[in-house]
């Protein structure tokens, strides 16, 4: 297909998107019948049928990307009527053009560029739940560096730490810190590194609720702070267990430090070409 209806192609489907108040990108089918080279709705609509097939075969909701809505068209001397039309999303628009007839040169243009795109979304939203991850991950390092030092300042003795933090996993997990380093096959590395990122962030709320009262009730001993410790992991425990999420049970996932270097490599390569997005 030549570069310029390529080009043209791809203006034409961008330039009839559309986007809701809650910043929902969408397509209107009537539109998207004539971009697609289809005269008469009925034929259309047999496709848009098997996409909604598709659609729930994939396991996912039809009416979350199938929205039945009316539109009003002009029908001669200024008299409007209402016309049915339905609002597609992304992968809605995909779903069509995998069931659209591939003789059509914009159909088969159509499923090339909707997988494109519809990729581009889900590798764009992987990378903002591995950002956060990473974000995760660095906000935990420098609670636990308060800790320290609160521990430090107010038992007069660093070394403290690393038992109380243990302590905490412990409550946490429901088993010690190296039973869940073998768990996870981790041989040298923190287990936080590992850690997915609600277990990141729940660690993270029992520390700084462990700071705010070893410094609110002048906690000087090694045992205060670790039962405070102990208490608000077990009540963060509790609250995941309340939700279904068993922490000792959830997978481990990728070493986040290897994740924040894969996030920086791409954050280059974006810098020097934007539209290049792998």
């Amino acid at each position: 297909m030549k570069s310029d209806i390529i080009k043209s192609l791809t203006n034409n489907f961008e330039t009839n998107s559309h986007t809701t108040e809650e910043g929902i990108e969408f397509w209107l089918a009537r539109d998207l019948q004539h971009l697609l080279d289809y005269s008469k709705w009925d034929n259309f609509q047999s496709v848009i049928s098997k996409a909604k097939t598709a659609c729930e075969l994939s396991g996912e909701d039809v009416l979350d990307h199938f929205a039945d809505v009316g539109k009003m068209v002009v029908i001669g001397s200024n008299t409007e009527k209402e016309i049915p039309d339905i609002m597609l999303t992304r992968f809605a628009c995909y779903l069509i053009a995998q069931n659209g007839d591939s003789r059509k040169e914009k159909i088969s243009f159509a499923q090339r560029y909707f997988a494109v795109q519809t990729r581009k979304a889900e590798l764009i939203e992987q990378r903002m739940l591995e950002f956060e991850r990473v974000q995760a991950r660095e906000k935990l390092k420098q609670t636990e560096k308060e800790l320290s030092q609160v521990i430090s300042d107010q038992t007069g003795g660093n070394q403290n730490f690393a038992l109380i933090r243990s302590k905490g996993d412990q409550a946490l997990f429901g088993r010690s810190t190296q039973q869940m380093k073998q768990k996870w096959q981790i041989k040298s590395k923190p287990l936080a590194d590992f850690m997915p990122a609600i277990l990141l962030k729940a660690k993270d709320f029992a520390t700084e609720i462990t700071i705010f009262n070893a410094k609110e009730n002048q906690m000087k001993s090694e045992g205060e702070i670790s039962k405070e410790h102990i208490t608000n992991n077990t009540s963060v425990r509790n609250t995941l267990l309340s939700r279904g999420i068993v922490p000792e049970n959830l997978p481990p996932e990728e070493d986040v430090n290897k994740v924040d270097r894969k996030l920086k490599s791409d954050e280059r390569k974006i810098t020097r070409n934007p539209d290049k997005l792998k």
